[in-house]
């Protein structure tokens, strides 16, 4: 009596279709990634179909249906928050308007001295820029009355003698007082109440009686070489 290994060996292998349906399926199965309507056809298209055969197409049917199912949403949006620089949100602000600054214009400076004491002023003339003080004062007031600067230069002189130009200027002995040494002072008194501080009025003072009595600040000044006073 043969061993039945050798009798399964002669068997016919078409003796057995429920294995040749297994094979089947199982490639039907690994088809299914192309096409599952596919697969489930050729699993089915055997002959006679057992009922794991029918089984086995409906599962690759049906994953196939999923698939076309998923195919059809919509891909999901990332959860994560978006970050947006502040360059996205909000416009950049402009800056603000810076105003120039205003720039205020000194006053010319005008022409003038003033007295220590008095406080008055006089409008110097510019030819009598080299001069200063009292002397300023003094020879713009002599170019007013019409002389020139050749008198100036006599005046100048002269009352550099009698008081220095300094309008405070008192001789003891004789009692004559200020720039053109006035005897008595109050004479002065004639151009303006403030005889005994304002040069401008004891200036004015003198010219006057220069003038008068000499009829030039030349002459004055020569009288004066001549004879120690005017």
């Amino acid at each position: 009596m043969k061993p039945s290994s050798a009798k399964h060996r002669a068997e016919d292998p078409q003796r057995h279709p429920a294995r040749k349906r297994v094979l089947v399926s199982a490639a039907a199965v690994l088809f299914a990634v192309g096409s599952a309507s596919s697969a489930s056809a050729a699993i089915i298209n055997t002959d006679d179909p057992t009922a794991e055969d029918l089984l086995a197409a409906e599962i690759v049917a049906a994953s196939g249906s999923t698939e076309r199912q998923w195919d059809q949403v919509a891909p999901m949006e990332s959860i994560l928050p978006v970050t947006q620089t502040p360059e996205a949100t909000a416009e950049k602000a402009e800056p603000a308007e810076v105003p120039e600054p205003v720039v205020e214009e000194e006053p010319a400076a005008e022409e003038s001295t003033e007295s220590s004491d008095s406080g008055s002023s006089v409008d110097i003339a510019a030819d009598c820029s080299e001069y200063s003080g009292n002397q300023a004062i003094g020879c713009t007031m002599t170019l007013d009355a019409g002389w020139d600067m050749n008198e100036v230069g006599c005046l100048v002189n002269l009352w550099d003698k009698e008081s220095g130009w300094d309008e405070t200027a008192y001789n003891s002995g004789s009692g004559a007082y200020g720039i053109p040494q006035s005897l008595p002072g109050d004479k002065m008194a004639a151009n303006g109440d403030d005889w005994e501080t304002n040069p401008a009025t004891q200036i004015a003072w003198g010219l006057d009686y220069i003038d008068g009595r000499y009829g030039s600040p030349c002459s004055a000044w020569s009288h004066s070489e001549s004879n120690g006073w005017y």
